[in-house]
């Protein structure tokens, strides 16, 4: 299968790299330290949002600045244990620098360490510091395209979670899905695919065709 676009944008974590040991350990003190129980957590989606939704979500108002700095403090000084996921490196060395970009339900601080320890330097980068809403509002993809000069209805984004899926089909954009995090039964998007192993990129003429194993 073959798809050609003008850009691709990947969400970070869980789609280029791995952070779920770090993320698991990070959130867990945290929740200590704040007196929150798993059941606090049972009731809420973590994965693929803005820590600071979450941590709204799940302290008063009054606590919630200086509880957002915690964890970002937490998850930044925890960020070495990050890794690529299979294919990442190779697909994006195959991709000119202005062709894509990471679209991030994190802060800029973090995804940038995130990135760092996972050997990924990104030219374009759009993080939660950058919107006033997150996923699954389609803002995220939309300022990517923007930034990148290029019409959404020609990006393909990369998620491995179902709000970040929900926005890229928000956006007008191709979306293509990693189970990397969720059973392939619980990801709505136009391709499916194990991780980024199974991608290959092609750059021509100012557009980049995608194969799709299988």
């Amino acid at each position: 299968m073959k798809i050609t676009a003008d850009a691709l944008l990947f969400d970070n974590d869980g789609t280029l790299l791995s952070s779920l040991e770090s993320v698991n350990r990070c959130w867990s003190r945290w929740a200590s330290e704040y007196g929150l129980t798993a059941e606090d957590f049972a009731r809420i989606a973590l994965h693929g949002r803005p820590a600071a939704e979450i941590v709204a979500d799940l302290l008063p108002a009054d606590v919630v600045p200086e509880a957002l700095a915690r964890i970002e403090h937490l998850e930044v000084e925890d960020a070495g244990g990050t890794v690529a996921l299979p294919g990442t490196l190779a697909l994006l060395a195959s991709l000119p620098a202005e062709q894509w970009a990471v679209v991030t339900s994190a802060g800029r601080r973090l995804a940038e360490a995130r990135l760092a320890h996972a050997g990924i330097t990104a030219k374009n980068l759009v993080s939660a510091d950058d919107i006033s809403r997150g996923k699954p509002d389609p803002e995220p993809f939309l300022l990517a395209a923007a930034r990148l000069g290029v019409d959404p209805a020609r990006c393909v984004v990369f998620e491995d979670a179902p709000v970040g899926l929900a926005a890229g089909r928000a956006a007008g954009m191709t979306t293509v899905a990693l189970t990397t995090t969720h059973r392939a039964e619980e990801l709505s998007a136009d391709v499916v695919v194990p991780d980024l192993s199974a991608i290959s990129a092609q750059a021509t003429d100012g557009s980049v065709e995608i194969t799709v194993a299988g």
